[in-house]
């Protein structure tokens, strides 16, 4: 097949001439991809990531009837386009998966035992792939290809990556072959990202910043152009969603949180700025970045993994300085408003390297102040992020630990209840015991529900049962979880070992009267 013409676009973003002697279609790159092939692709939380060759390889399974039989190991830096990522996972074209993913397929594939996934923590697992751990007992300890999205190759070879960073810096250093996608229906983001390489210790040196402002890399990722097989012209938007609009329990959790900082400001704690705020995804989220937009604070500033609309908001309202994350995931109409704005935004924003944007030693020097959306906290604060009744895996760990264990401030948020298929609120998300721990005890300073706030710094494990019980729990769930608590501290102080009190055999009885009765609250009190 001729090698297709480069469009004026296209040549107005590749600065190399070199390279638009690579461009190629879809089709010329197949051999590329053998069955068992360890891929990376670019891309953080749905935005960044490589559109035409996944869904060329997409359509050419399904086309072919190869179900099955084009395998691969798939790494990205967390989740992927739903398009891509959990398509592919429907024509079971995923062996293996690390180290965060999103979408029904996918998730069905896992817990179905039909895709190996390996979950890590974010700021860990693109050094850990330079390590060479994940490719240990490949003949070359090297992935095989590599692609990525850009929206500028310089003259250099270096790439400007899109809407994220993630860990392409780190697939693009060990892969053995690079595919490039040129996406000309984005913006050329230019000047938005600092990009940082990893070296391997002993040479590894430490991330010199004391500011979200402070870039210590480049604006692109060097490569080498050598290791470029073929570049591709790419015309797809990130396919995002609408955000769903802050519901009354988020806007109540959002009053208690900011509440707190009040007091903490006024105690001295924190000052009348706040500290770099961390937020996650979801609507909780948003509703804490949307309550501080109704707020007495100004000059704020964000160290984050994802940067999403209500941002935008602030921004806008002058109270957010600065804000610096490892990802832009807007809604639809968040990009529109974003690139229509590019010259009052752009220079608000910095894009970096997942191990940077999660750094544990970057966060603690900071004193970001952590807030993530837990699956189940216990009445120690023990949280489960991942794993519903213990087995089920939603989506992955993410950033949540590389921030709570690190963070000045670890704040999990929750509803107190969720509803089950046949009770509003069927499912507490206050319990006796986590079914599974991905944040310890350790690491947890509040957890905040529309009840109230739980501040558990300096308390001991009994202490901190009643606070998170009556604080916390939902008016249904009061009475079961202090009756559990009660006679637990009753029986195992007796025996001598009470330091934090659990009846072993009875710690899911919950979970369990939710499996066989349909909701928590038909459980039989102790």
């Amino acid at each position: 097949m001729a090698s297709p013409i480069a469009s004026a676009a296209l040549k107005a973003r590749i600065k190399r001439p070199s390279m638009l002697k690579k461009l190629c279609n879809p089709e010329d790159l197949l051999q590329h991809f053998p069955n068992g092939a360890y891929i990376g692709w670019s891309g953080f939380t749905g935005v960044g990531y490589p559109k035409k060759m996944p869904t060329y390889l997409a359509d050419h399974v399904e086309k072919n009837k190869l179900q099955g039989q084009l395998r691969y190991s798939l790494f990205v830096g967390a989740s992927s386009g739903a398009e891509t990522e959990n398509r592919w996972a429907a024509l079971d074209m995923i062996e293996r998966r690390s180290p965060h993913q999103v979408g029904k397929n996918i998730s069905k594939g896992i817990n179905e035992g039909r895709i190996k996934f390996f979950d890590k923590h974010l700021s860990m697992f693109p050094v850990d792939l330079v390590y060479g751990f994940y490719t240990k007992d490949r003949p070359n300890n090297k992935i095989d290809v590599a692609v990525v999205e850009a929206t500028e190759i310089k003259e250099d070879g270096s790439i400007v990556p899109g809407a994220s960073v993630g860990a392409t810096p780190e697939l693009l250093q060990l892969a053995d072959k690079i595919i490039i996608e040129v996406n000309t229906a984005l913006p050329n983001f230019d000047g938005l990202h600092d990009i940082t390489m990893t070296d391997l210790p002993p040479r590894r040196k430490p991330y010199l910043i004391t500011d979200v402002e402070d870039r210590i890399g480049t604006n692109s990722i060097p490569i080498d152009p050598e290791k470029v097989v073929g570049i591709l012209e790419s015309d797809y938007q990130d396919q995002t969603l609408p955000n769903a609009p802050a519901d009354e329990t988020s806007q109540m959790i959002a009053g208690h949180l900011i509440e707190f900082f009040e007091h903490e400001v006024k105690h001295g704690r924190l000052p009348a700025n706040l500290l770099p705020l961390q937020s996650g995804i979801g609507n909780i989220a948003n509703a804490v970045i949307g309550g501080l937009d109704n707020s007495n604070f100004r000059n704020l500033k964000v160290w984050t993994e994802v940067i999403q609309d209500t941002f935008l908001d602030l921004f806008d309202s002058g109270r957010l300085d600065f804000a610096t994350a490892t990802s832009v995931r807007f809604s639809p109409a968040g990009f529109e408003r974003f690139y229509k704005n590019w010259e009052s935004y752009h220079n608000k924003l910095l894009l970096r390297s997942q191990q940077v944007s999660n750094s544990p030693e970057i966060i603690r020097r900071l004193g970001v102040i952590g807030m993530n959306t837990p699956v189940e906290v216990d009445i120690y604060a023990h949280a489960n992020s991942t794993c519903v009744m213990g087995s089920r895996m939603l989506n992955g760990l993410g950033g949540s630990a590389d921030f709570l264990r690190s963070a000045k401030y670890s704040i999990m948020h929750t509803p107190s209840t969720r509803p089950s298929k046949t009770d509003p609120h069927g499912v507490s998300c206050i319990v006796p015991m986590c079914t599974h721990v991905d944040q310890t005890e350790h690491d947890l300073d509040i957890i905040v529900t529309e009840n109230g706030l739980a501040d558990v710094r300096g308390l001991s494990p009994r202490e901190r049962a009643r606070v998170i019980i009556d604080k916390c729990a939902h008016e249904e769930y009061k009475p079961i979880l202090k009756a559990y608590f009660e006679k637990a501290e009753s029986e195992c102080l007796r025996k001598g070992m009470g330091h934090e009190p659990h009846l072993l055999w009875n710690a899911f009885d919950m979970h369990k009267a939710l499996n066989e009765e349909g909701s928590m609250r038909k459980v039989k009190l102790w």
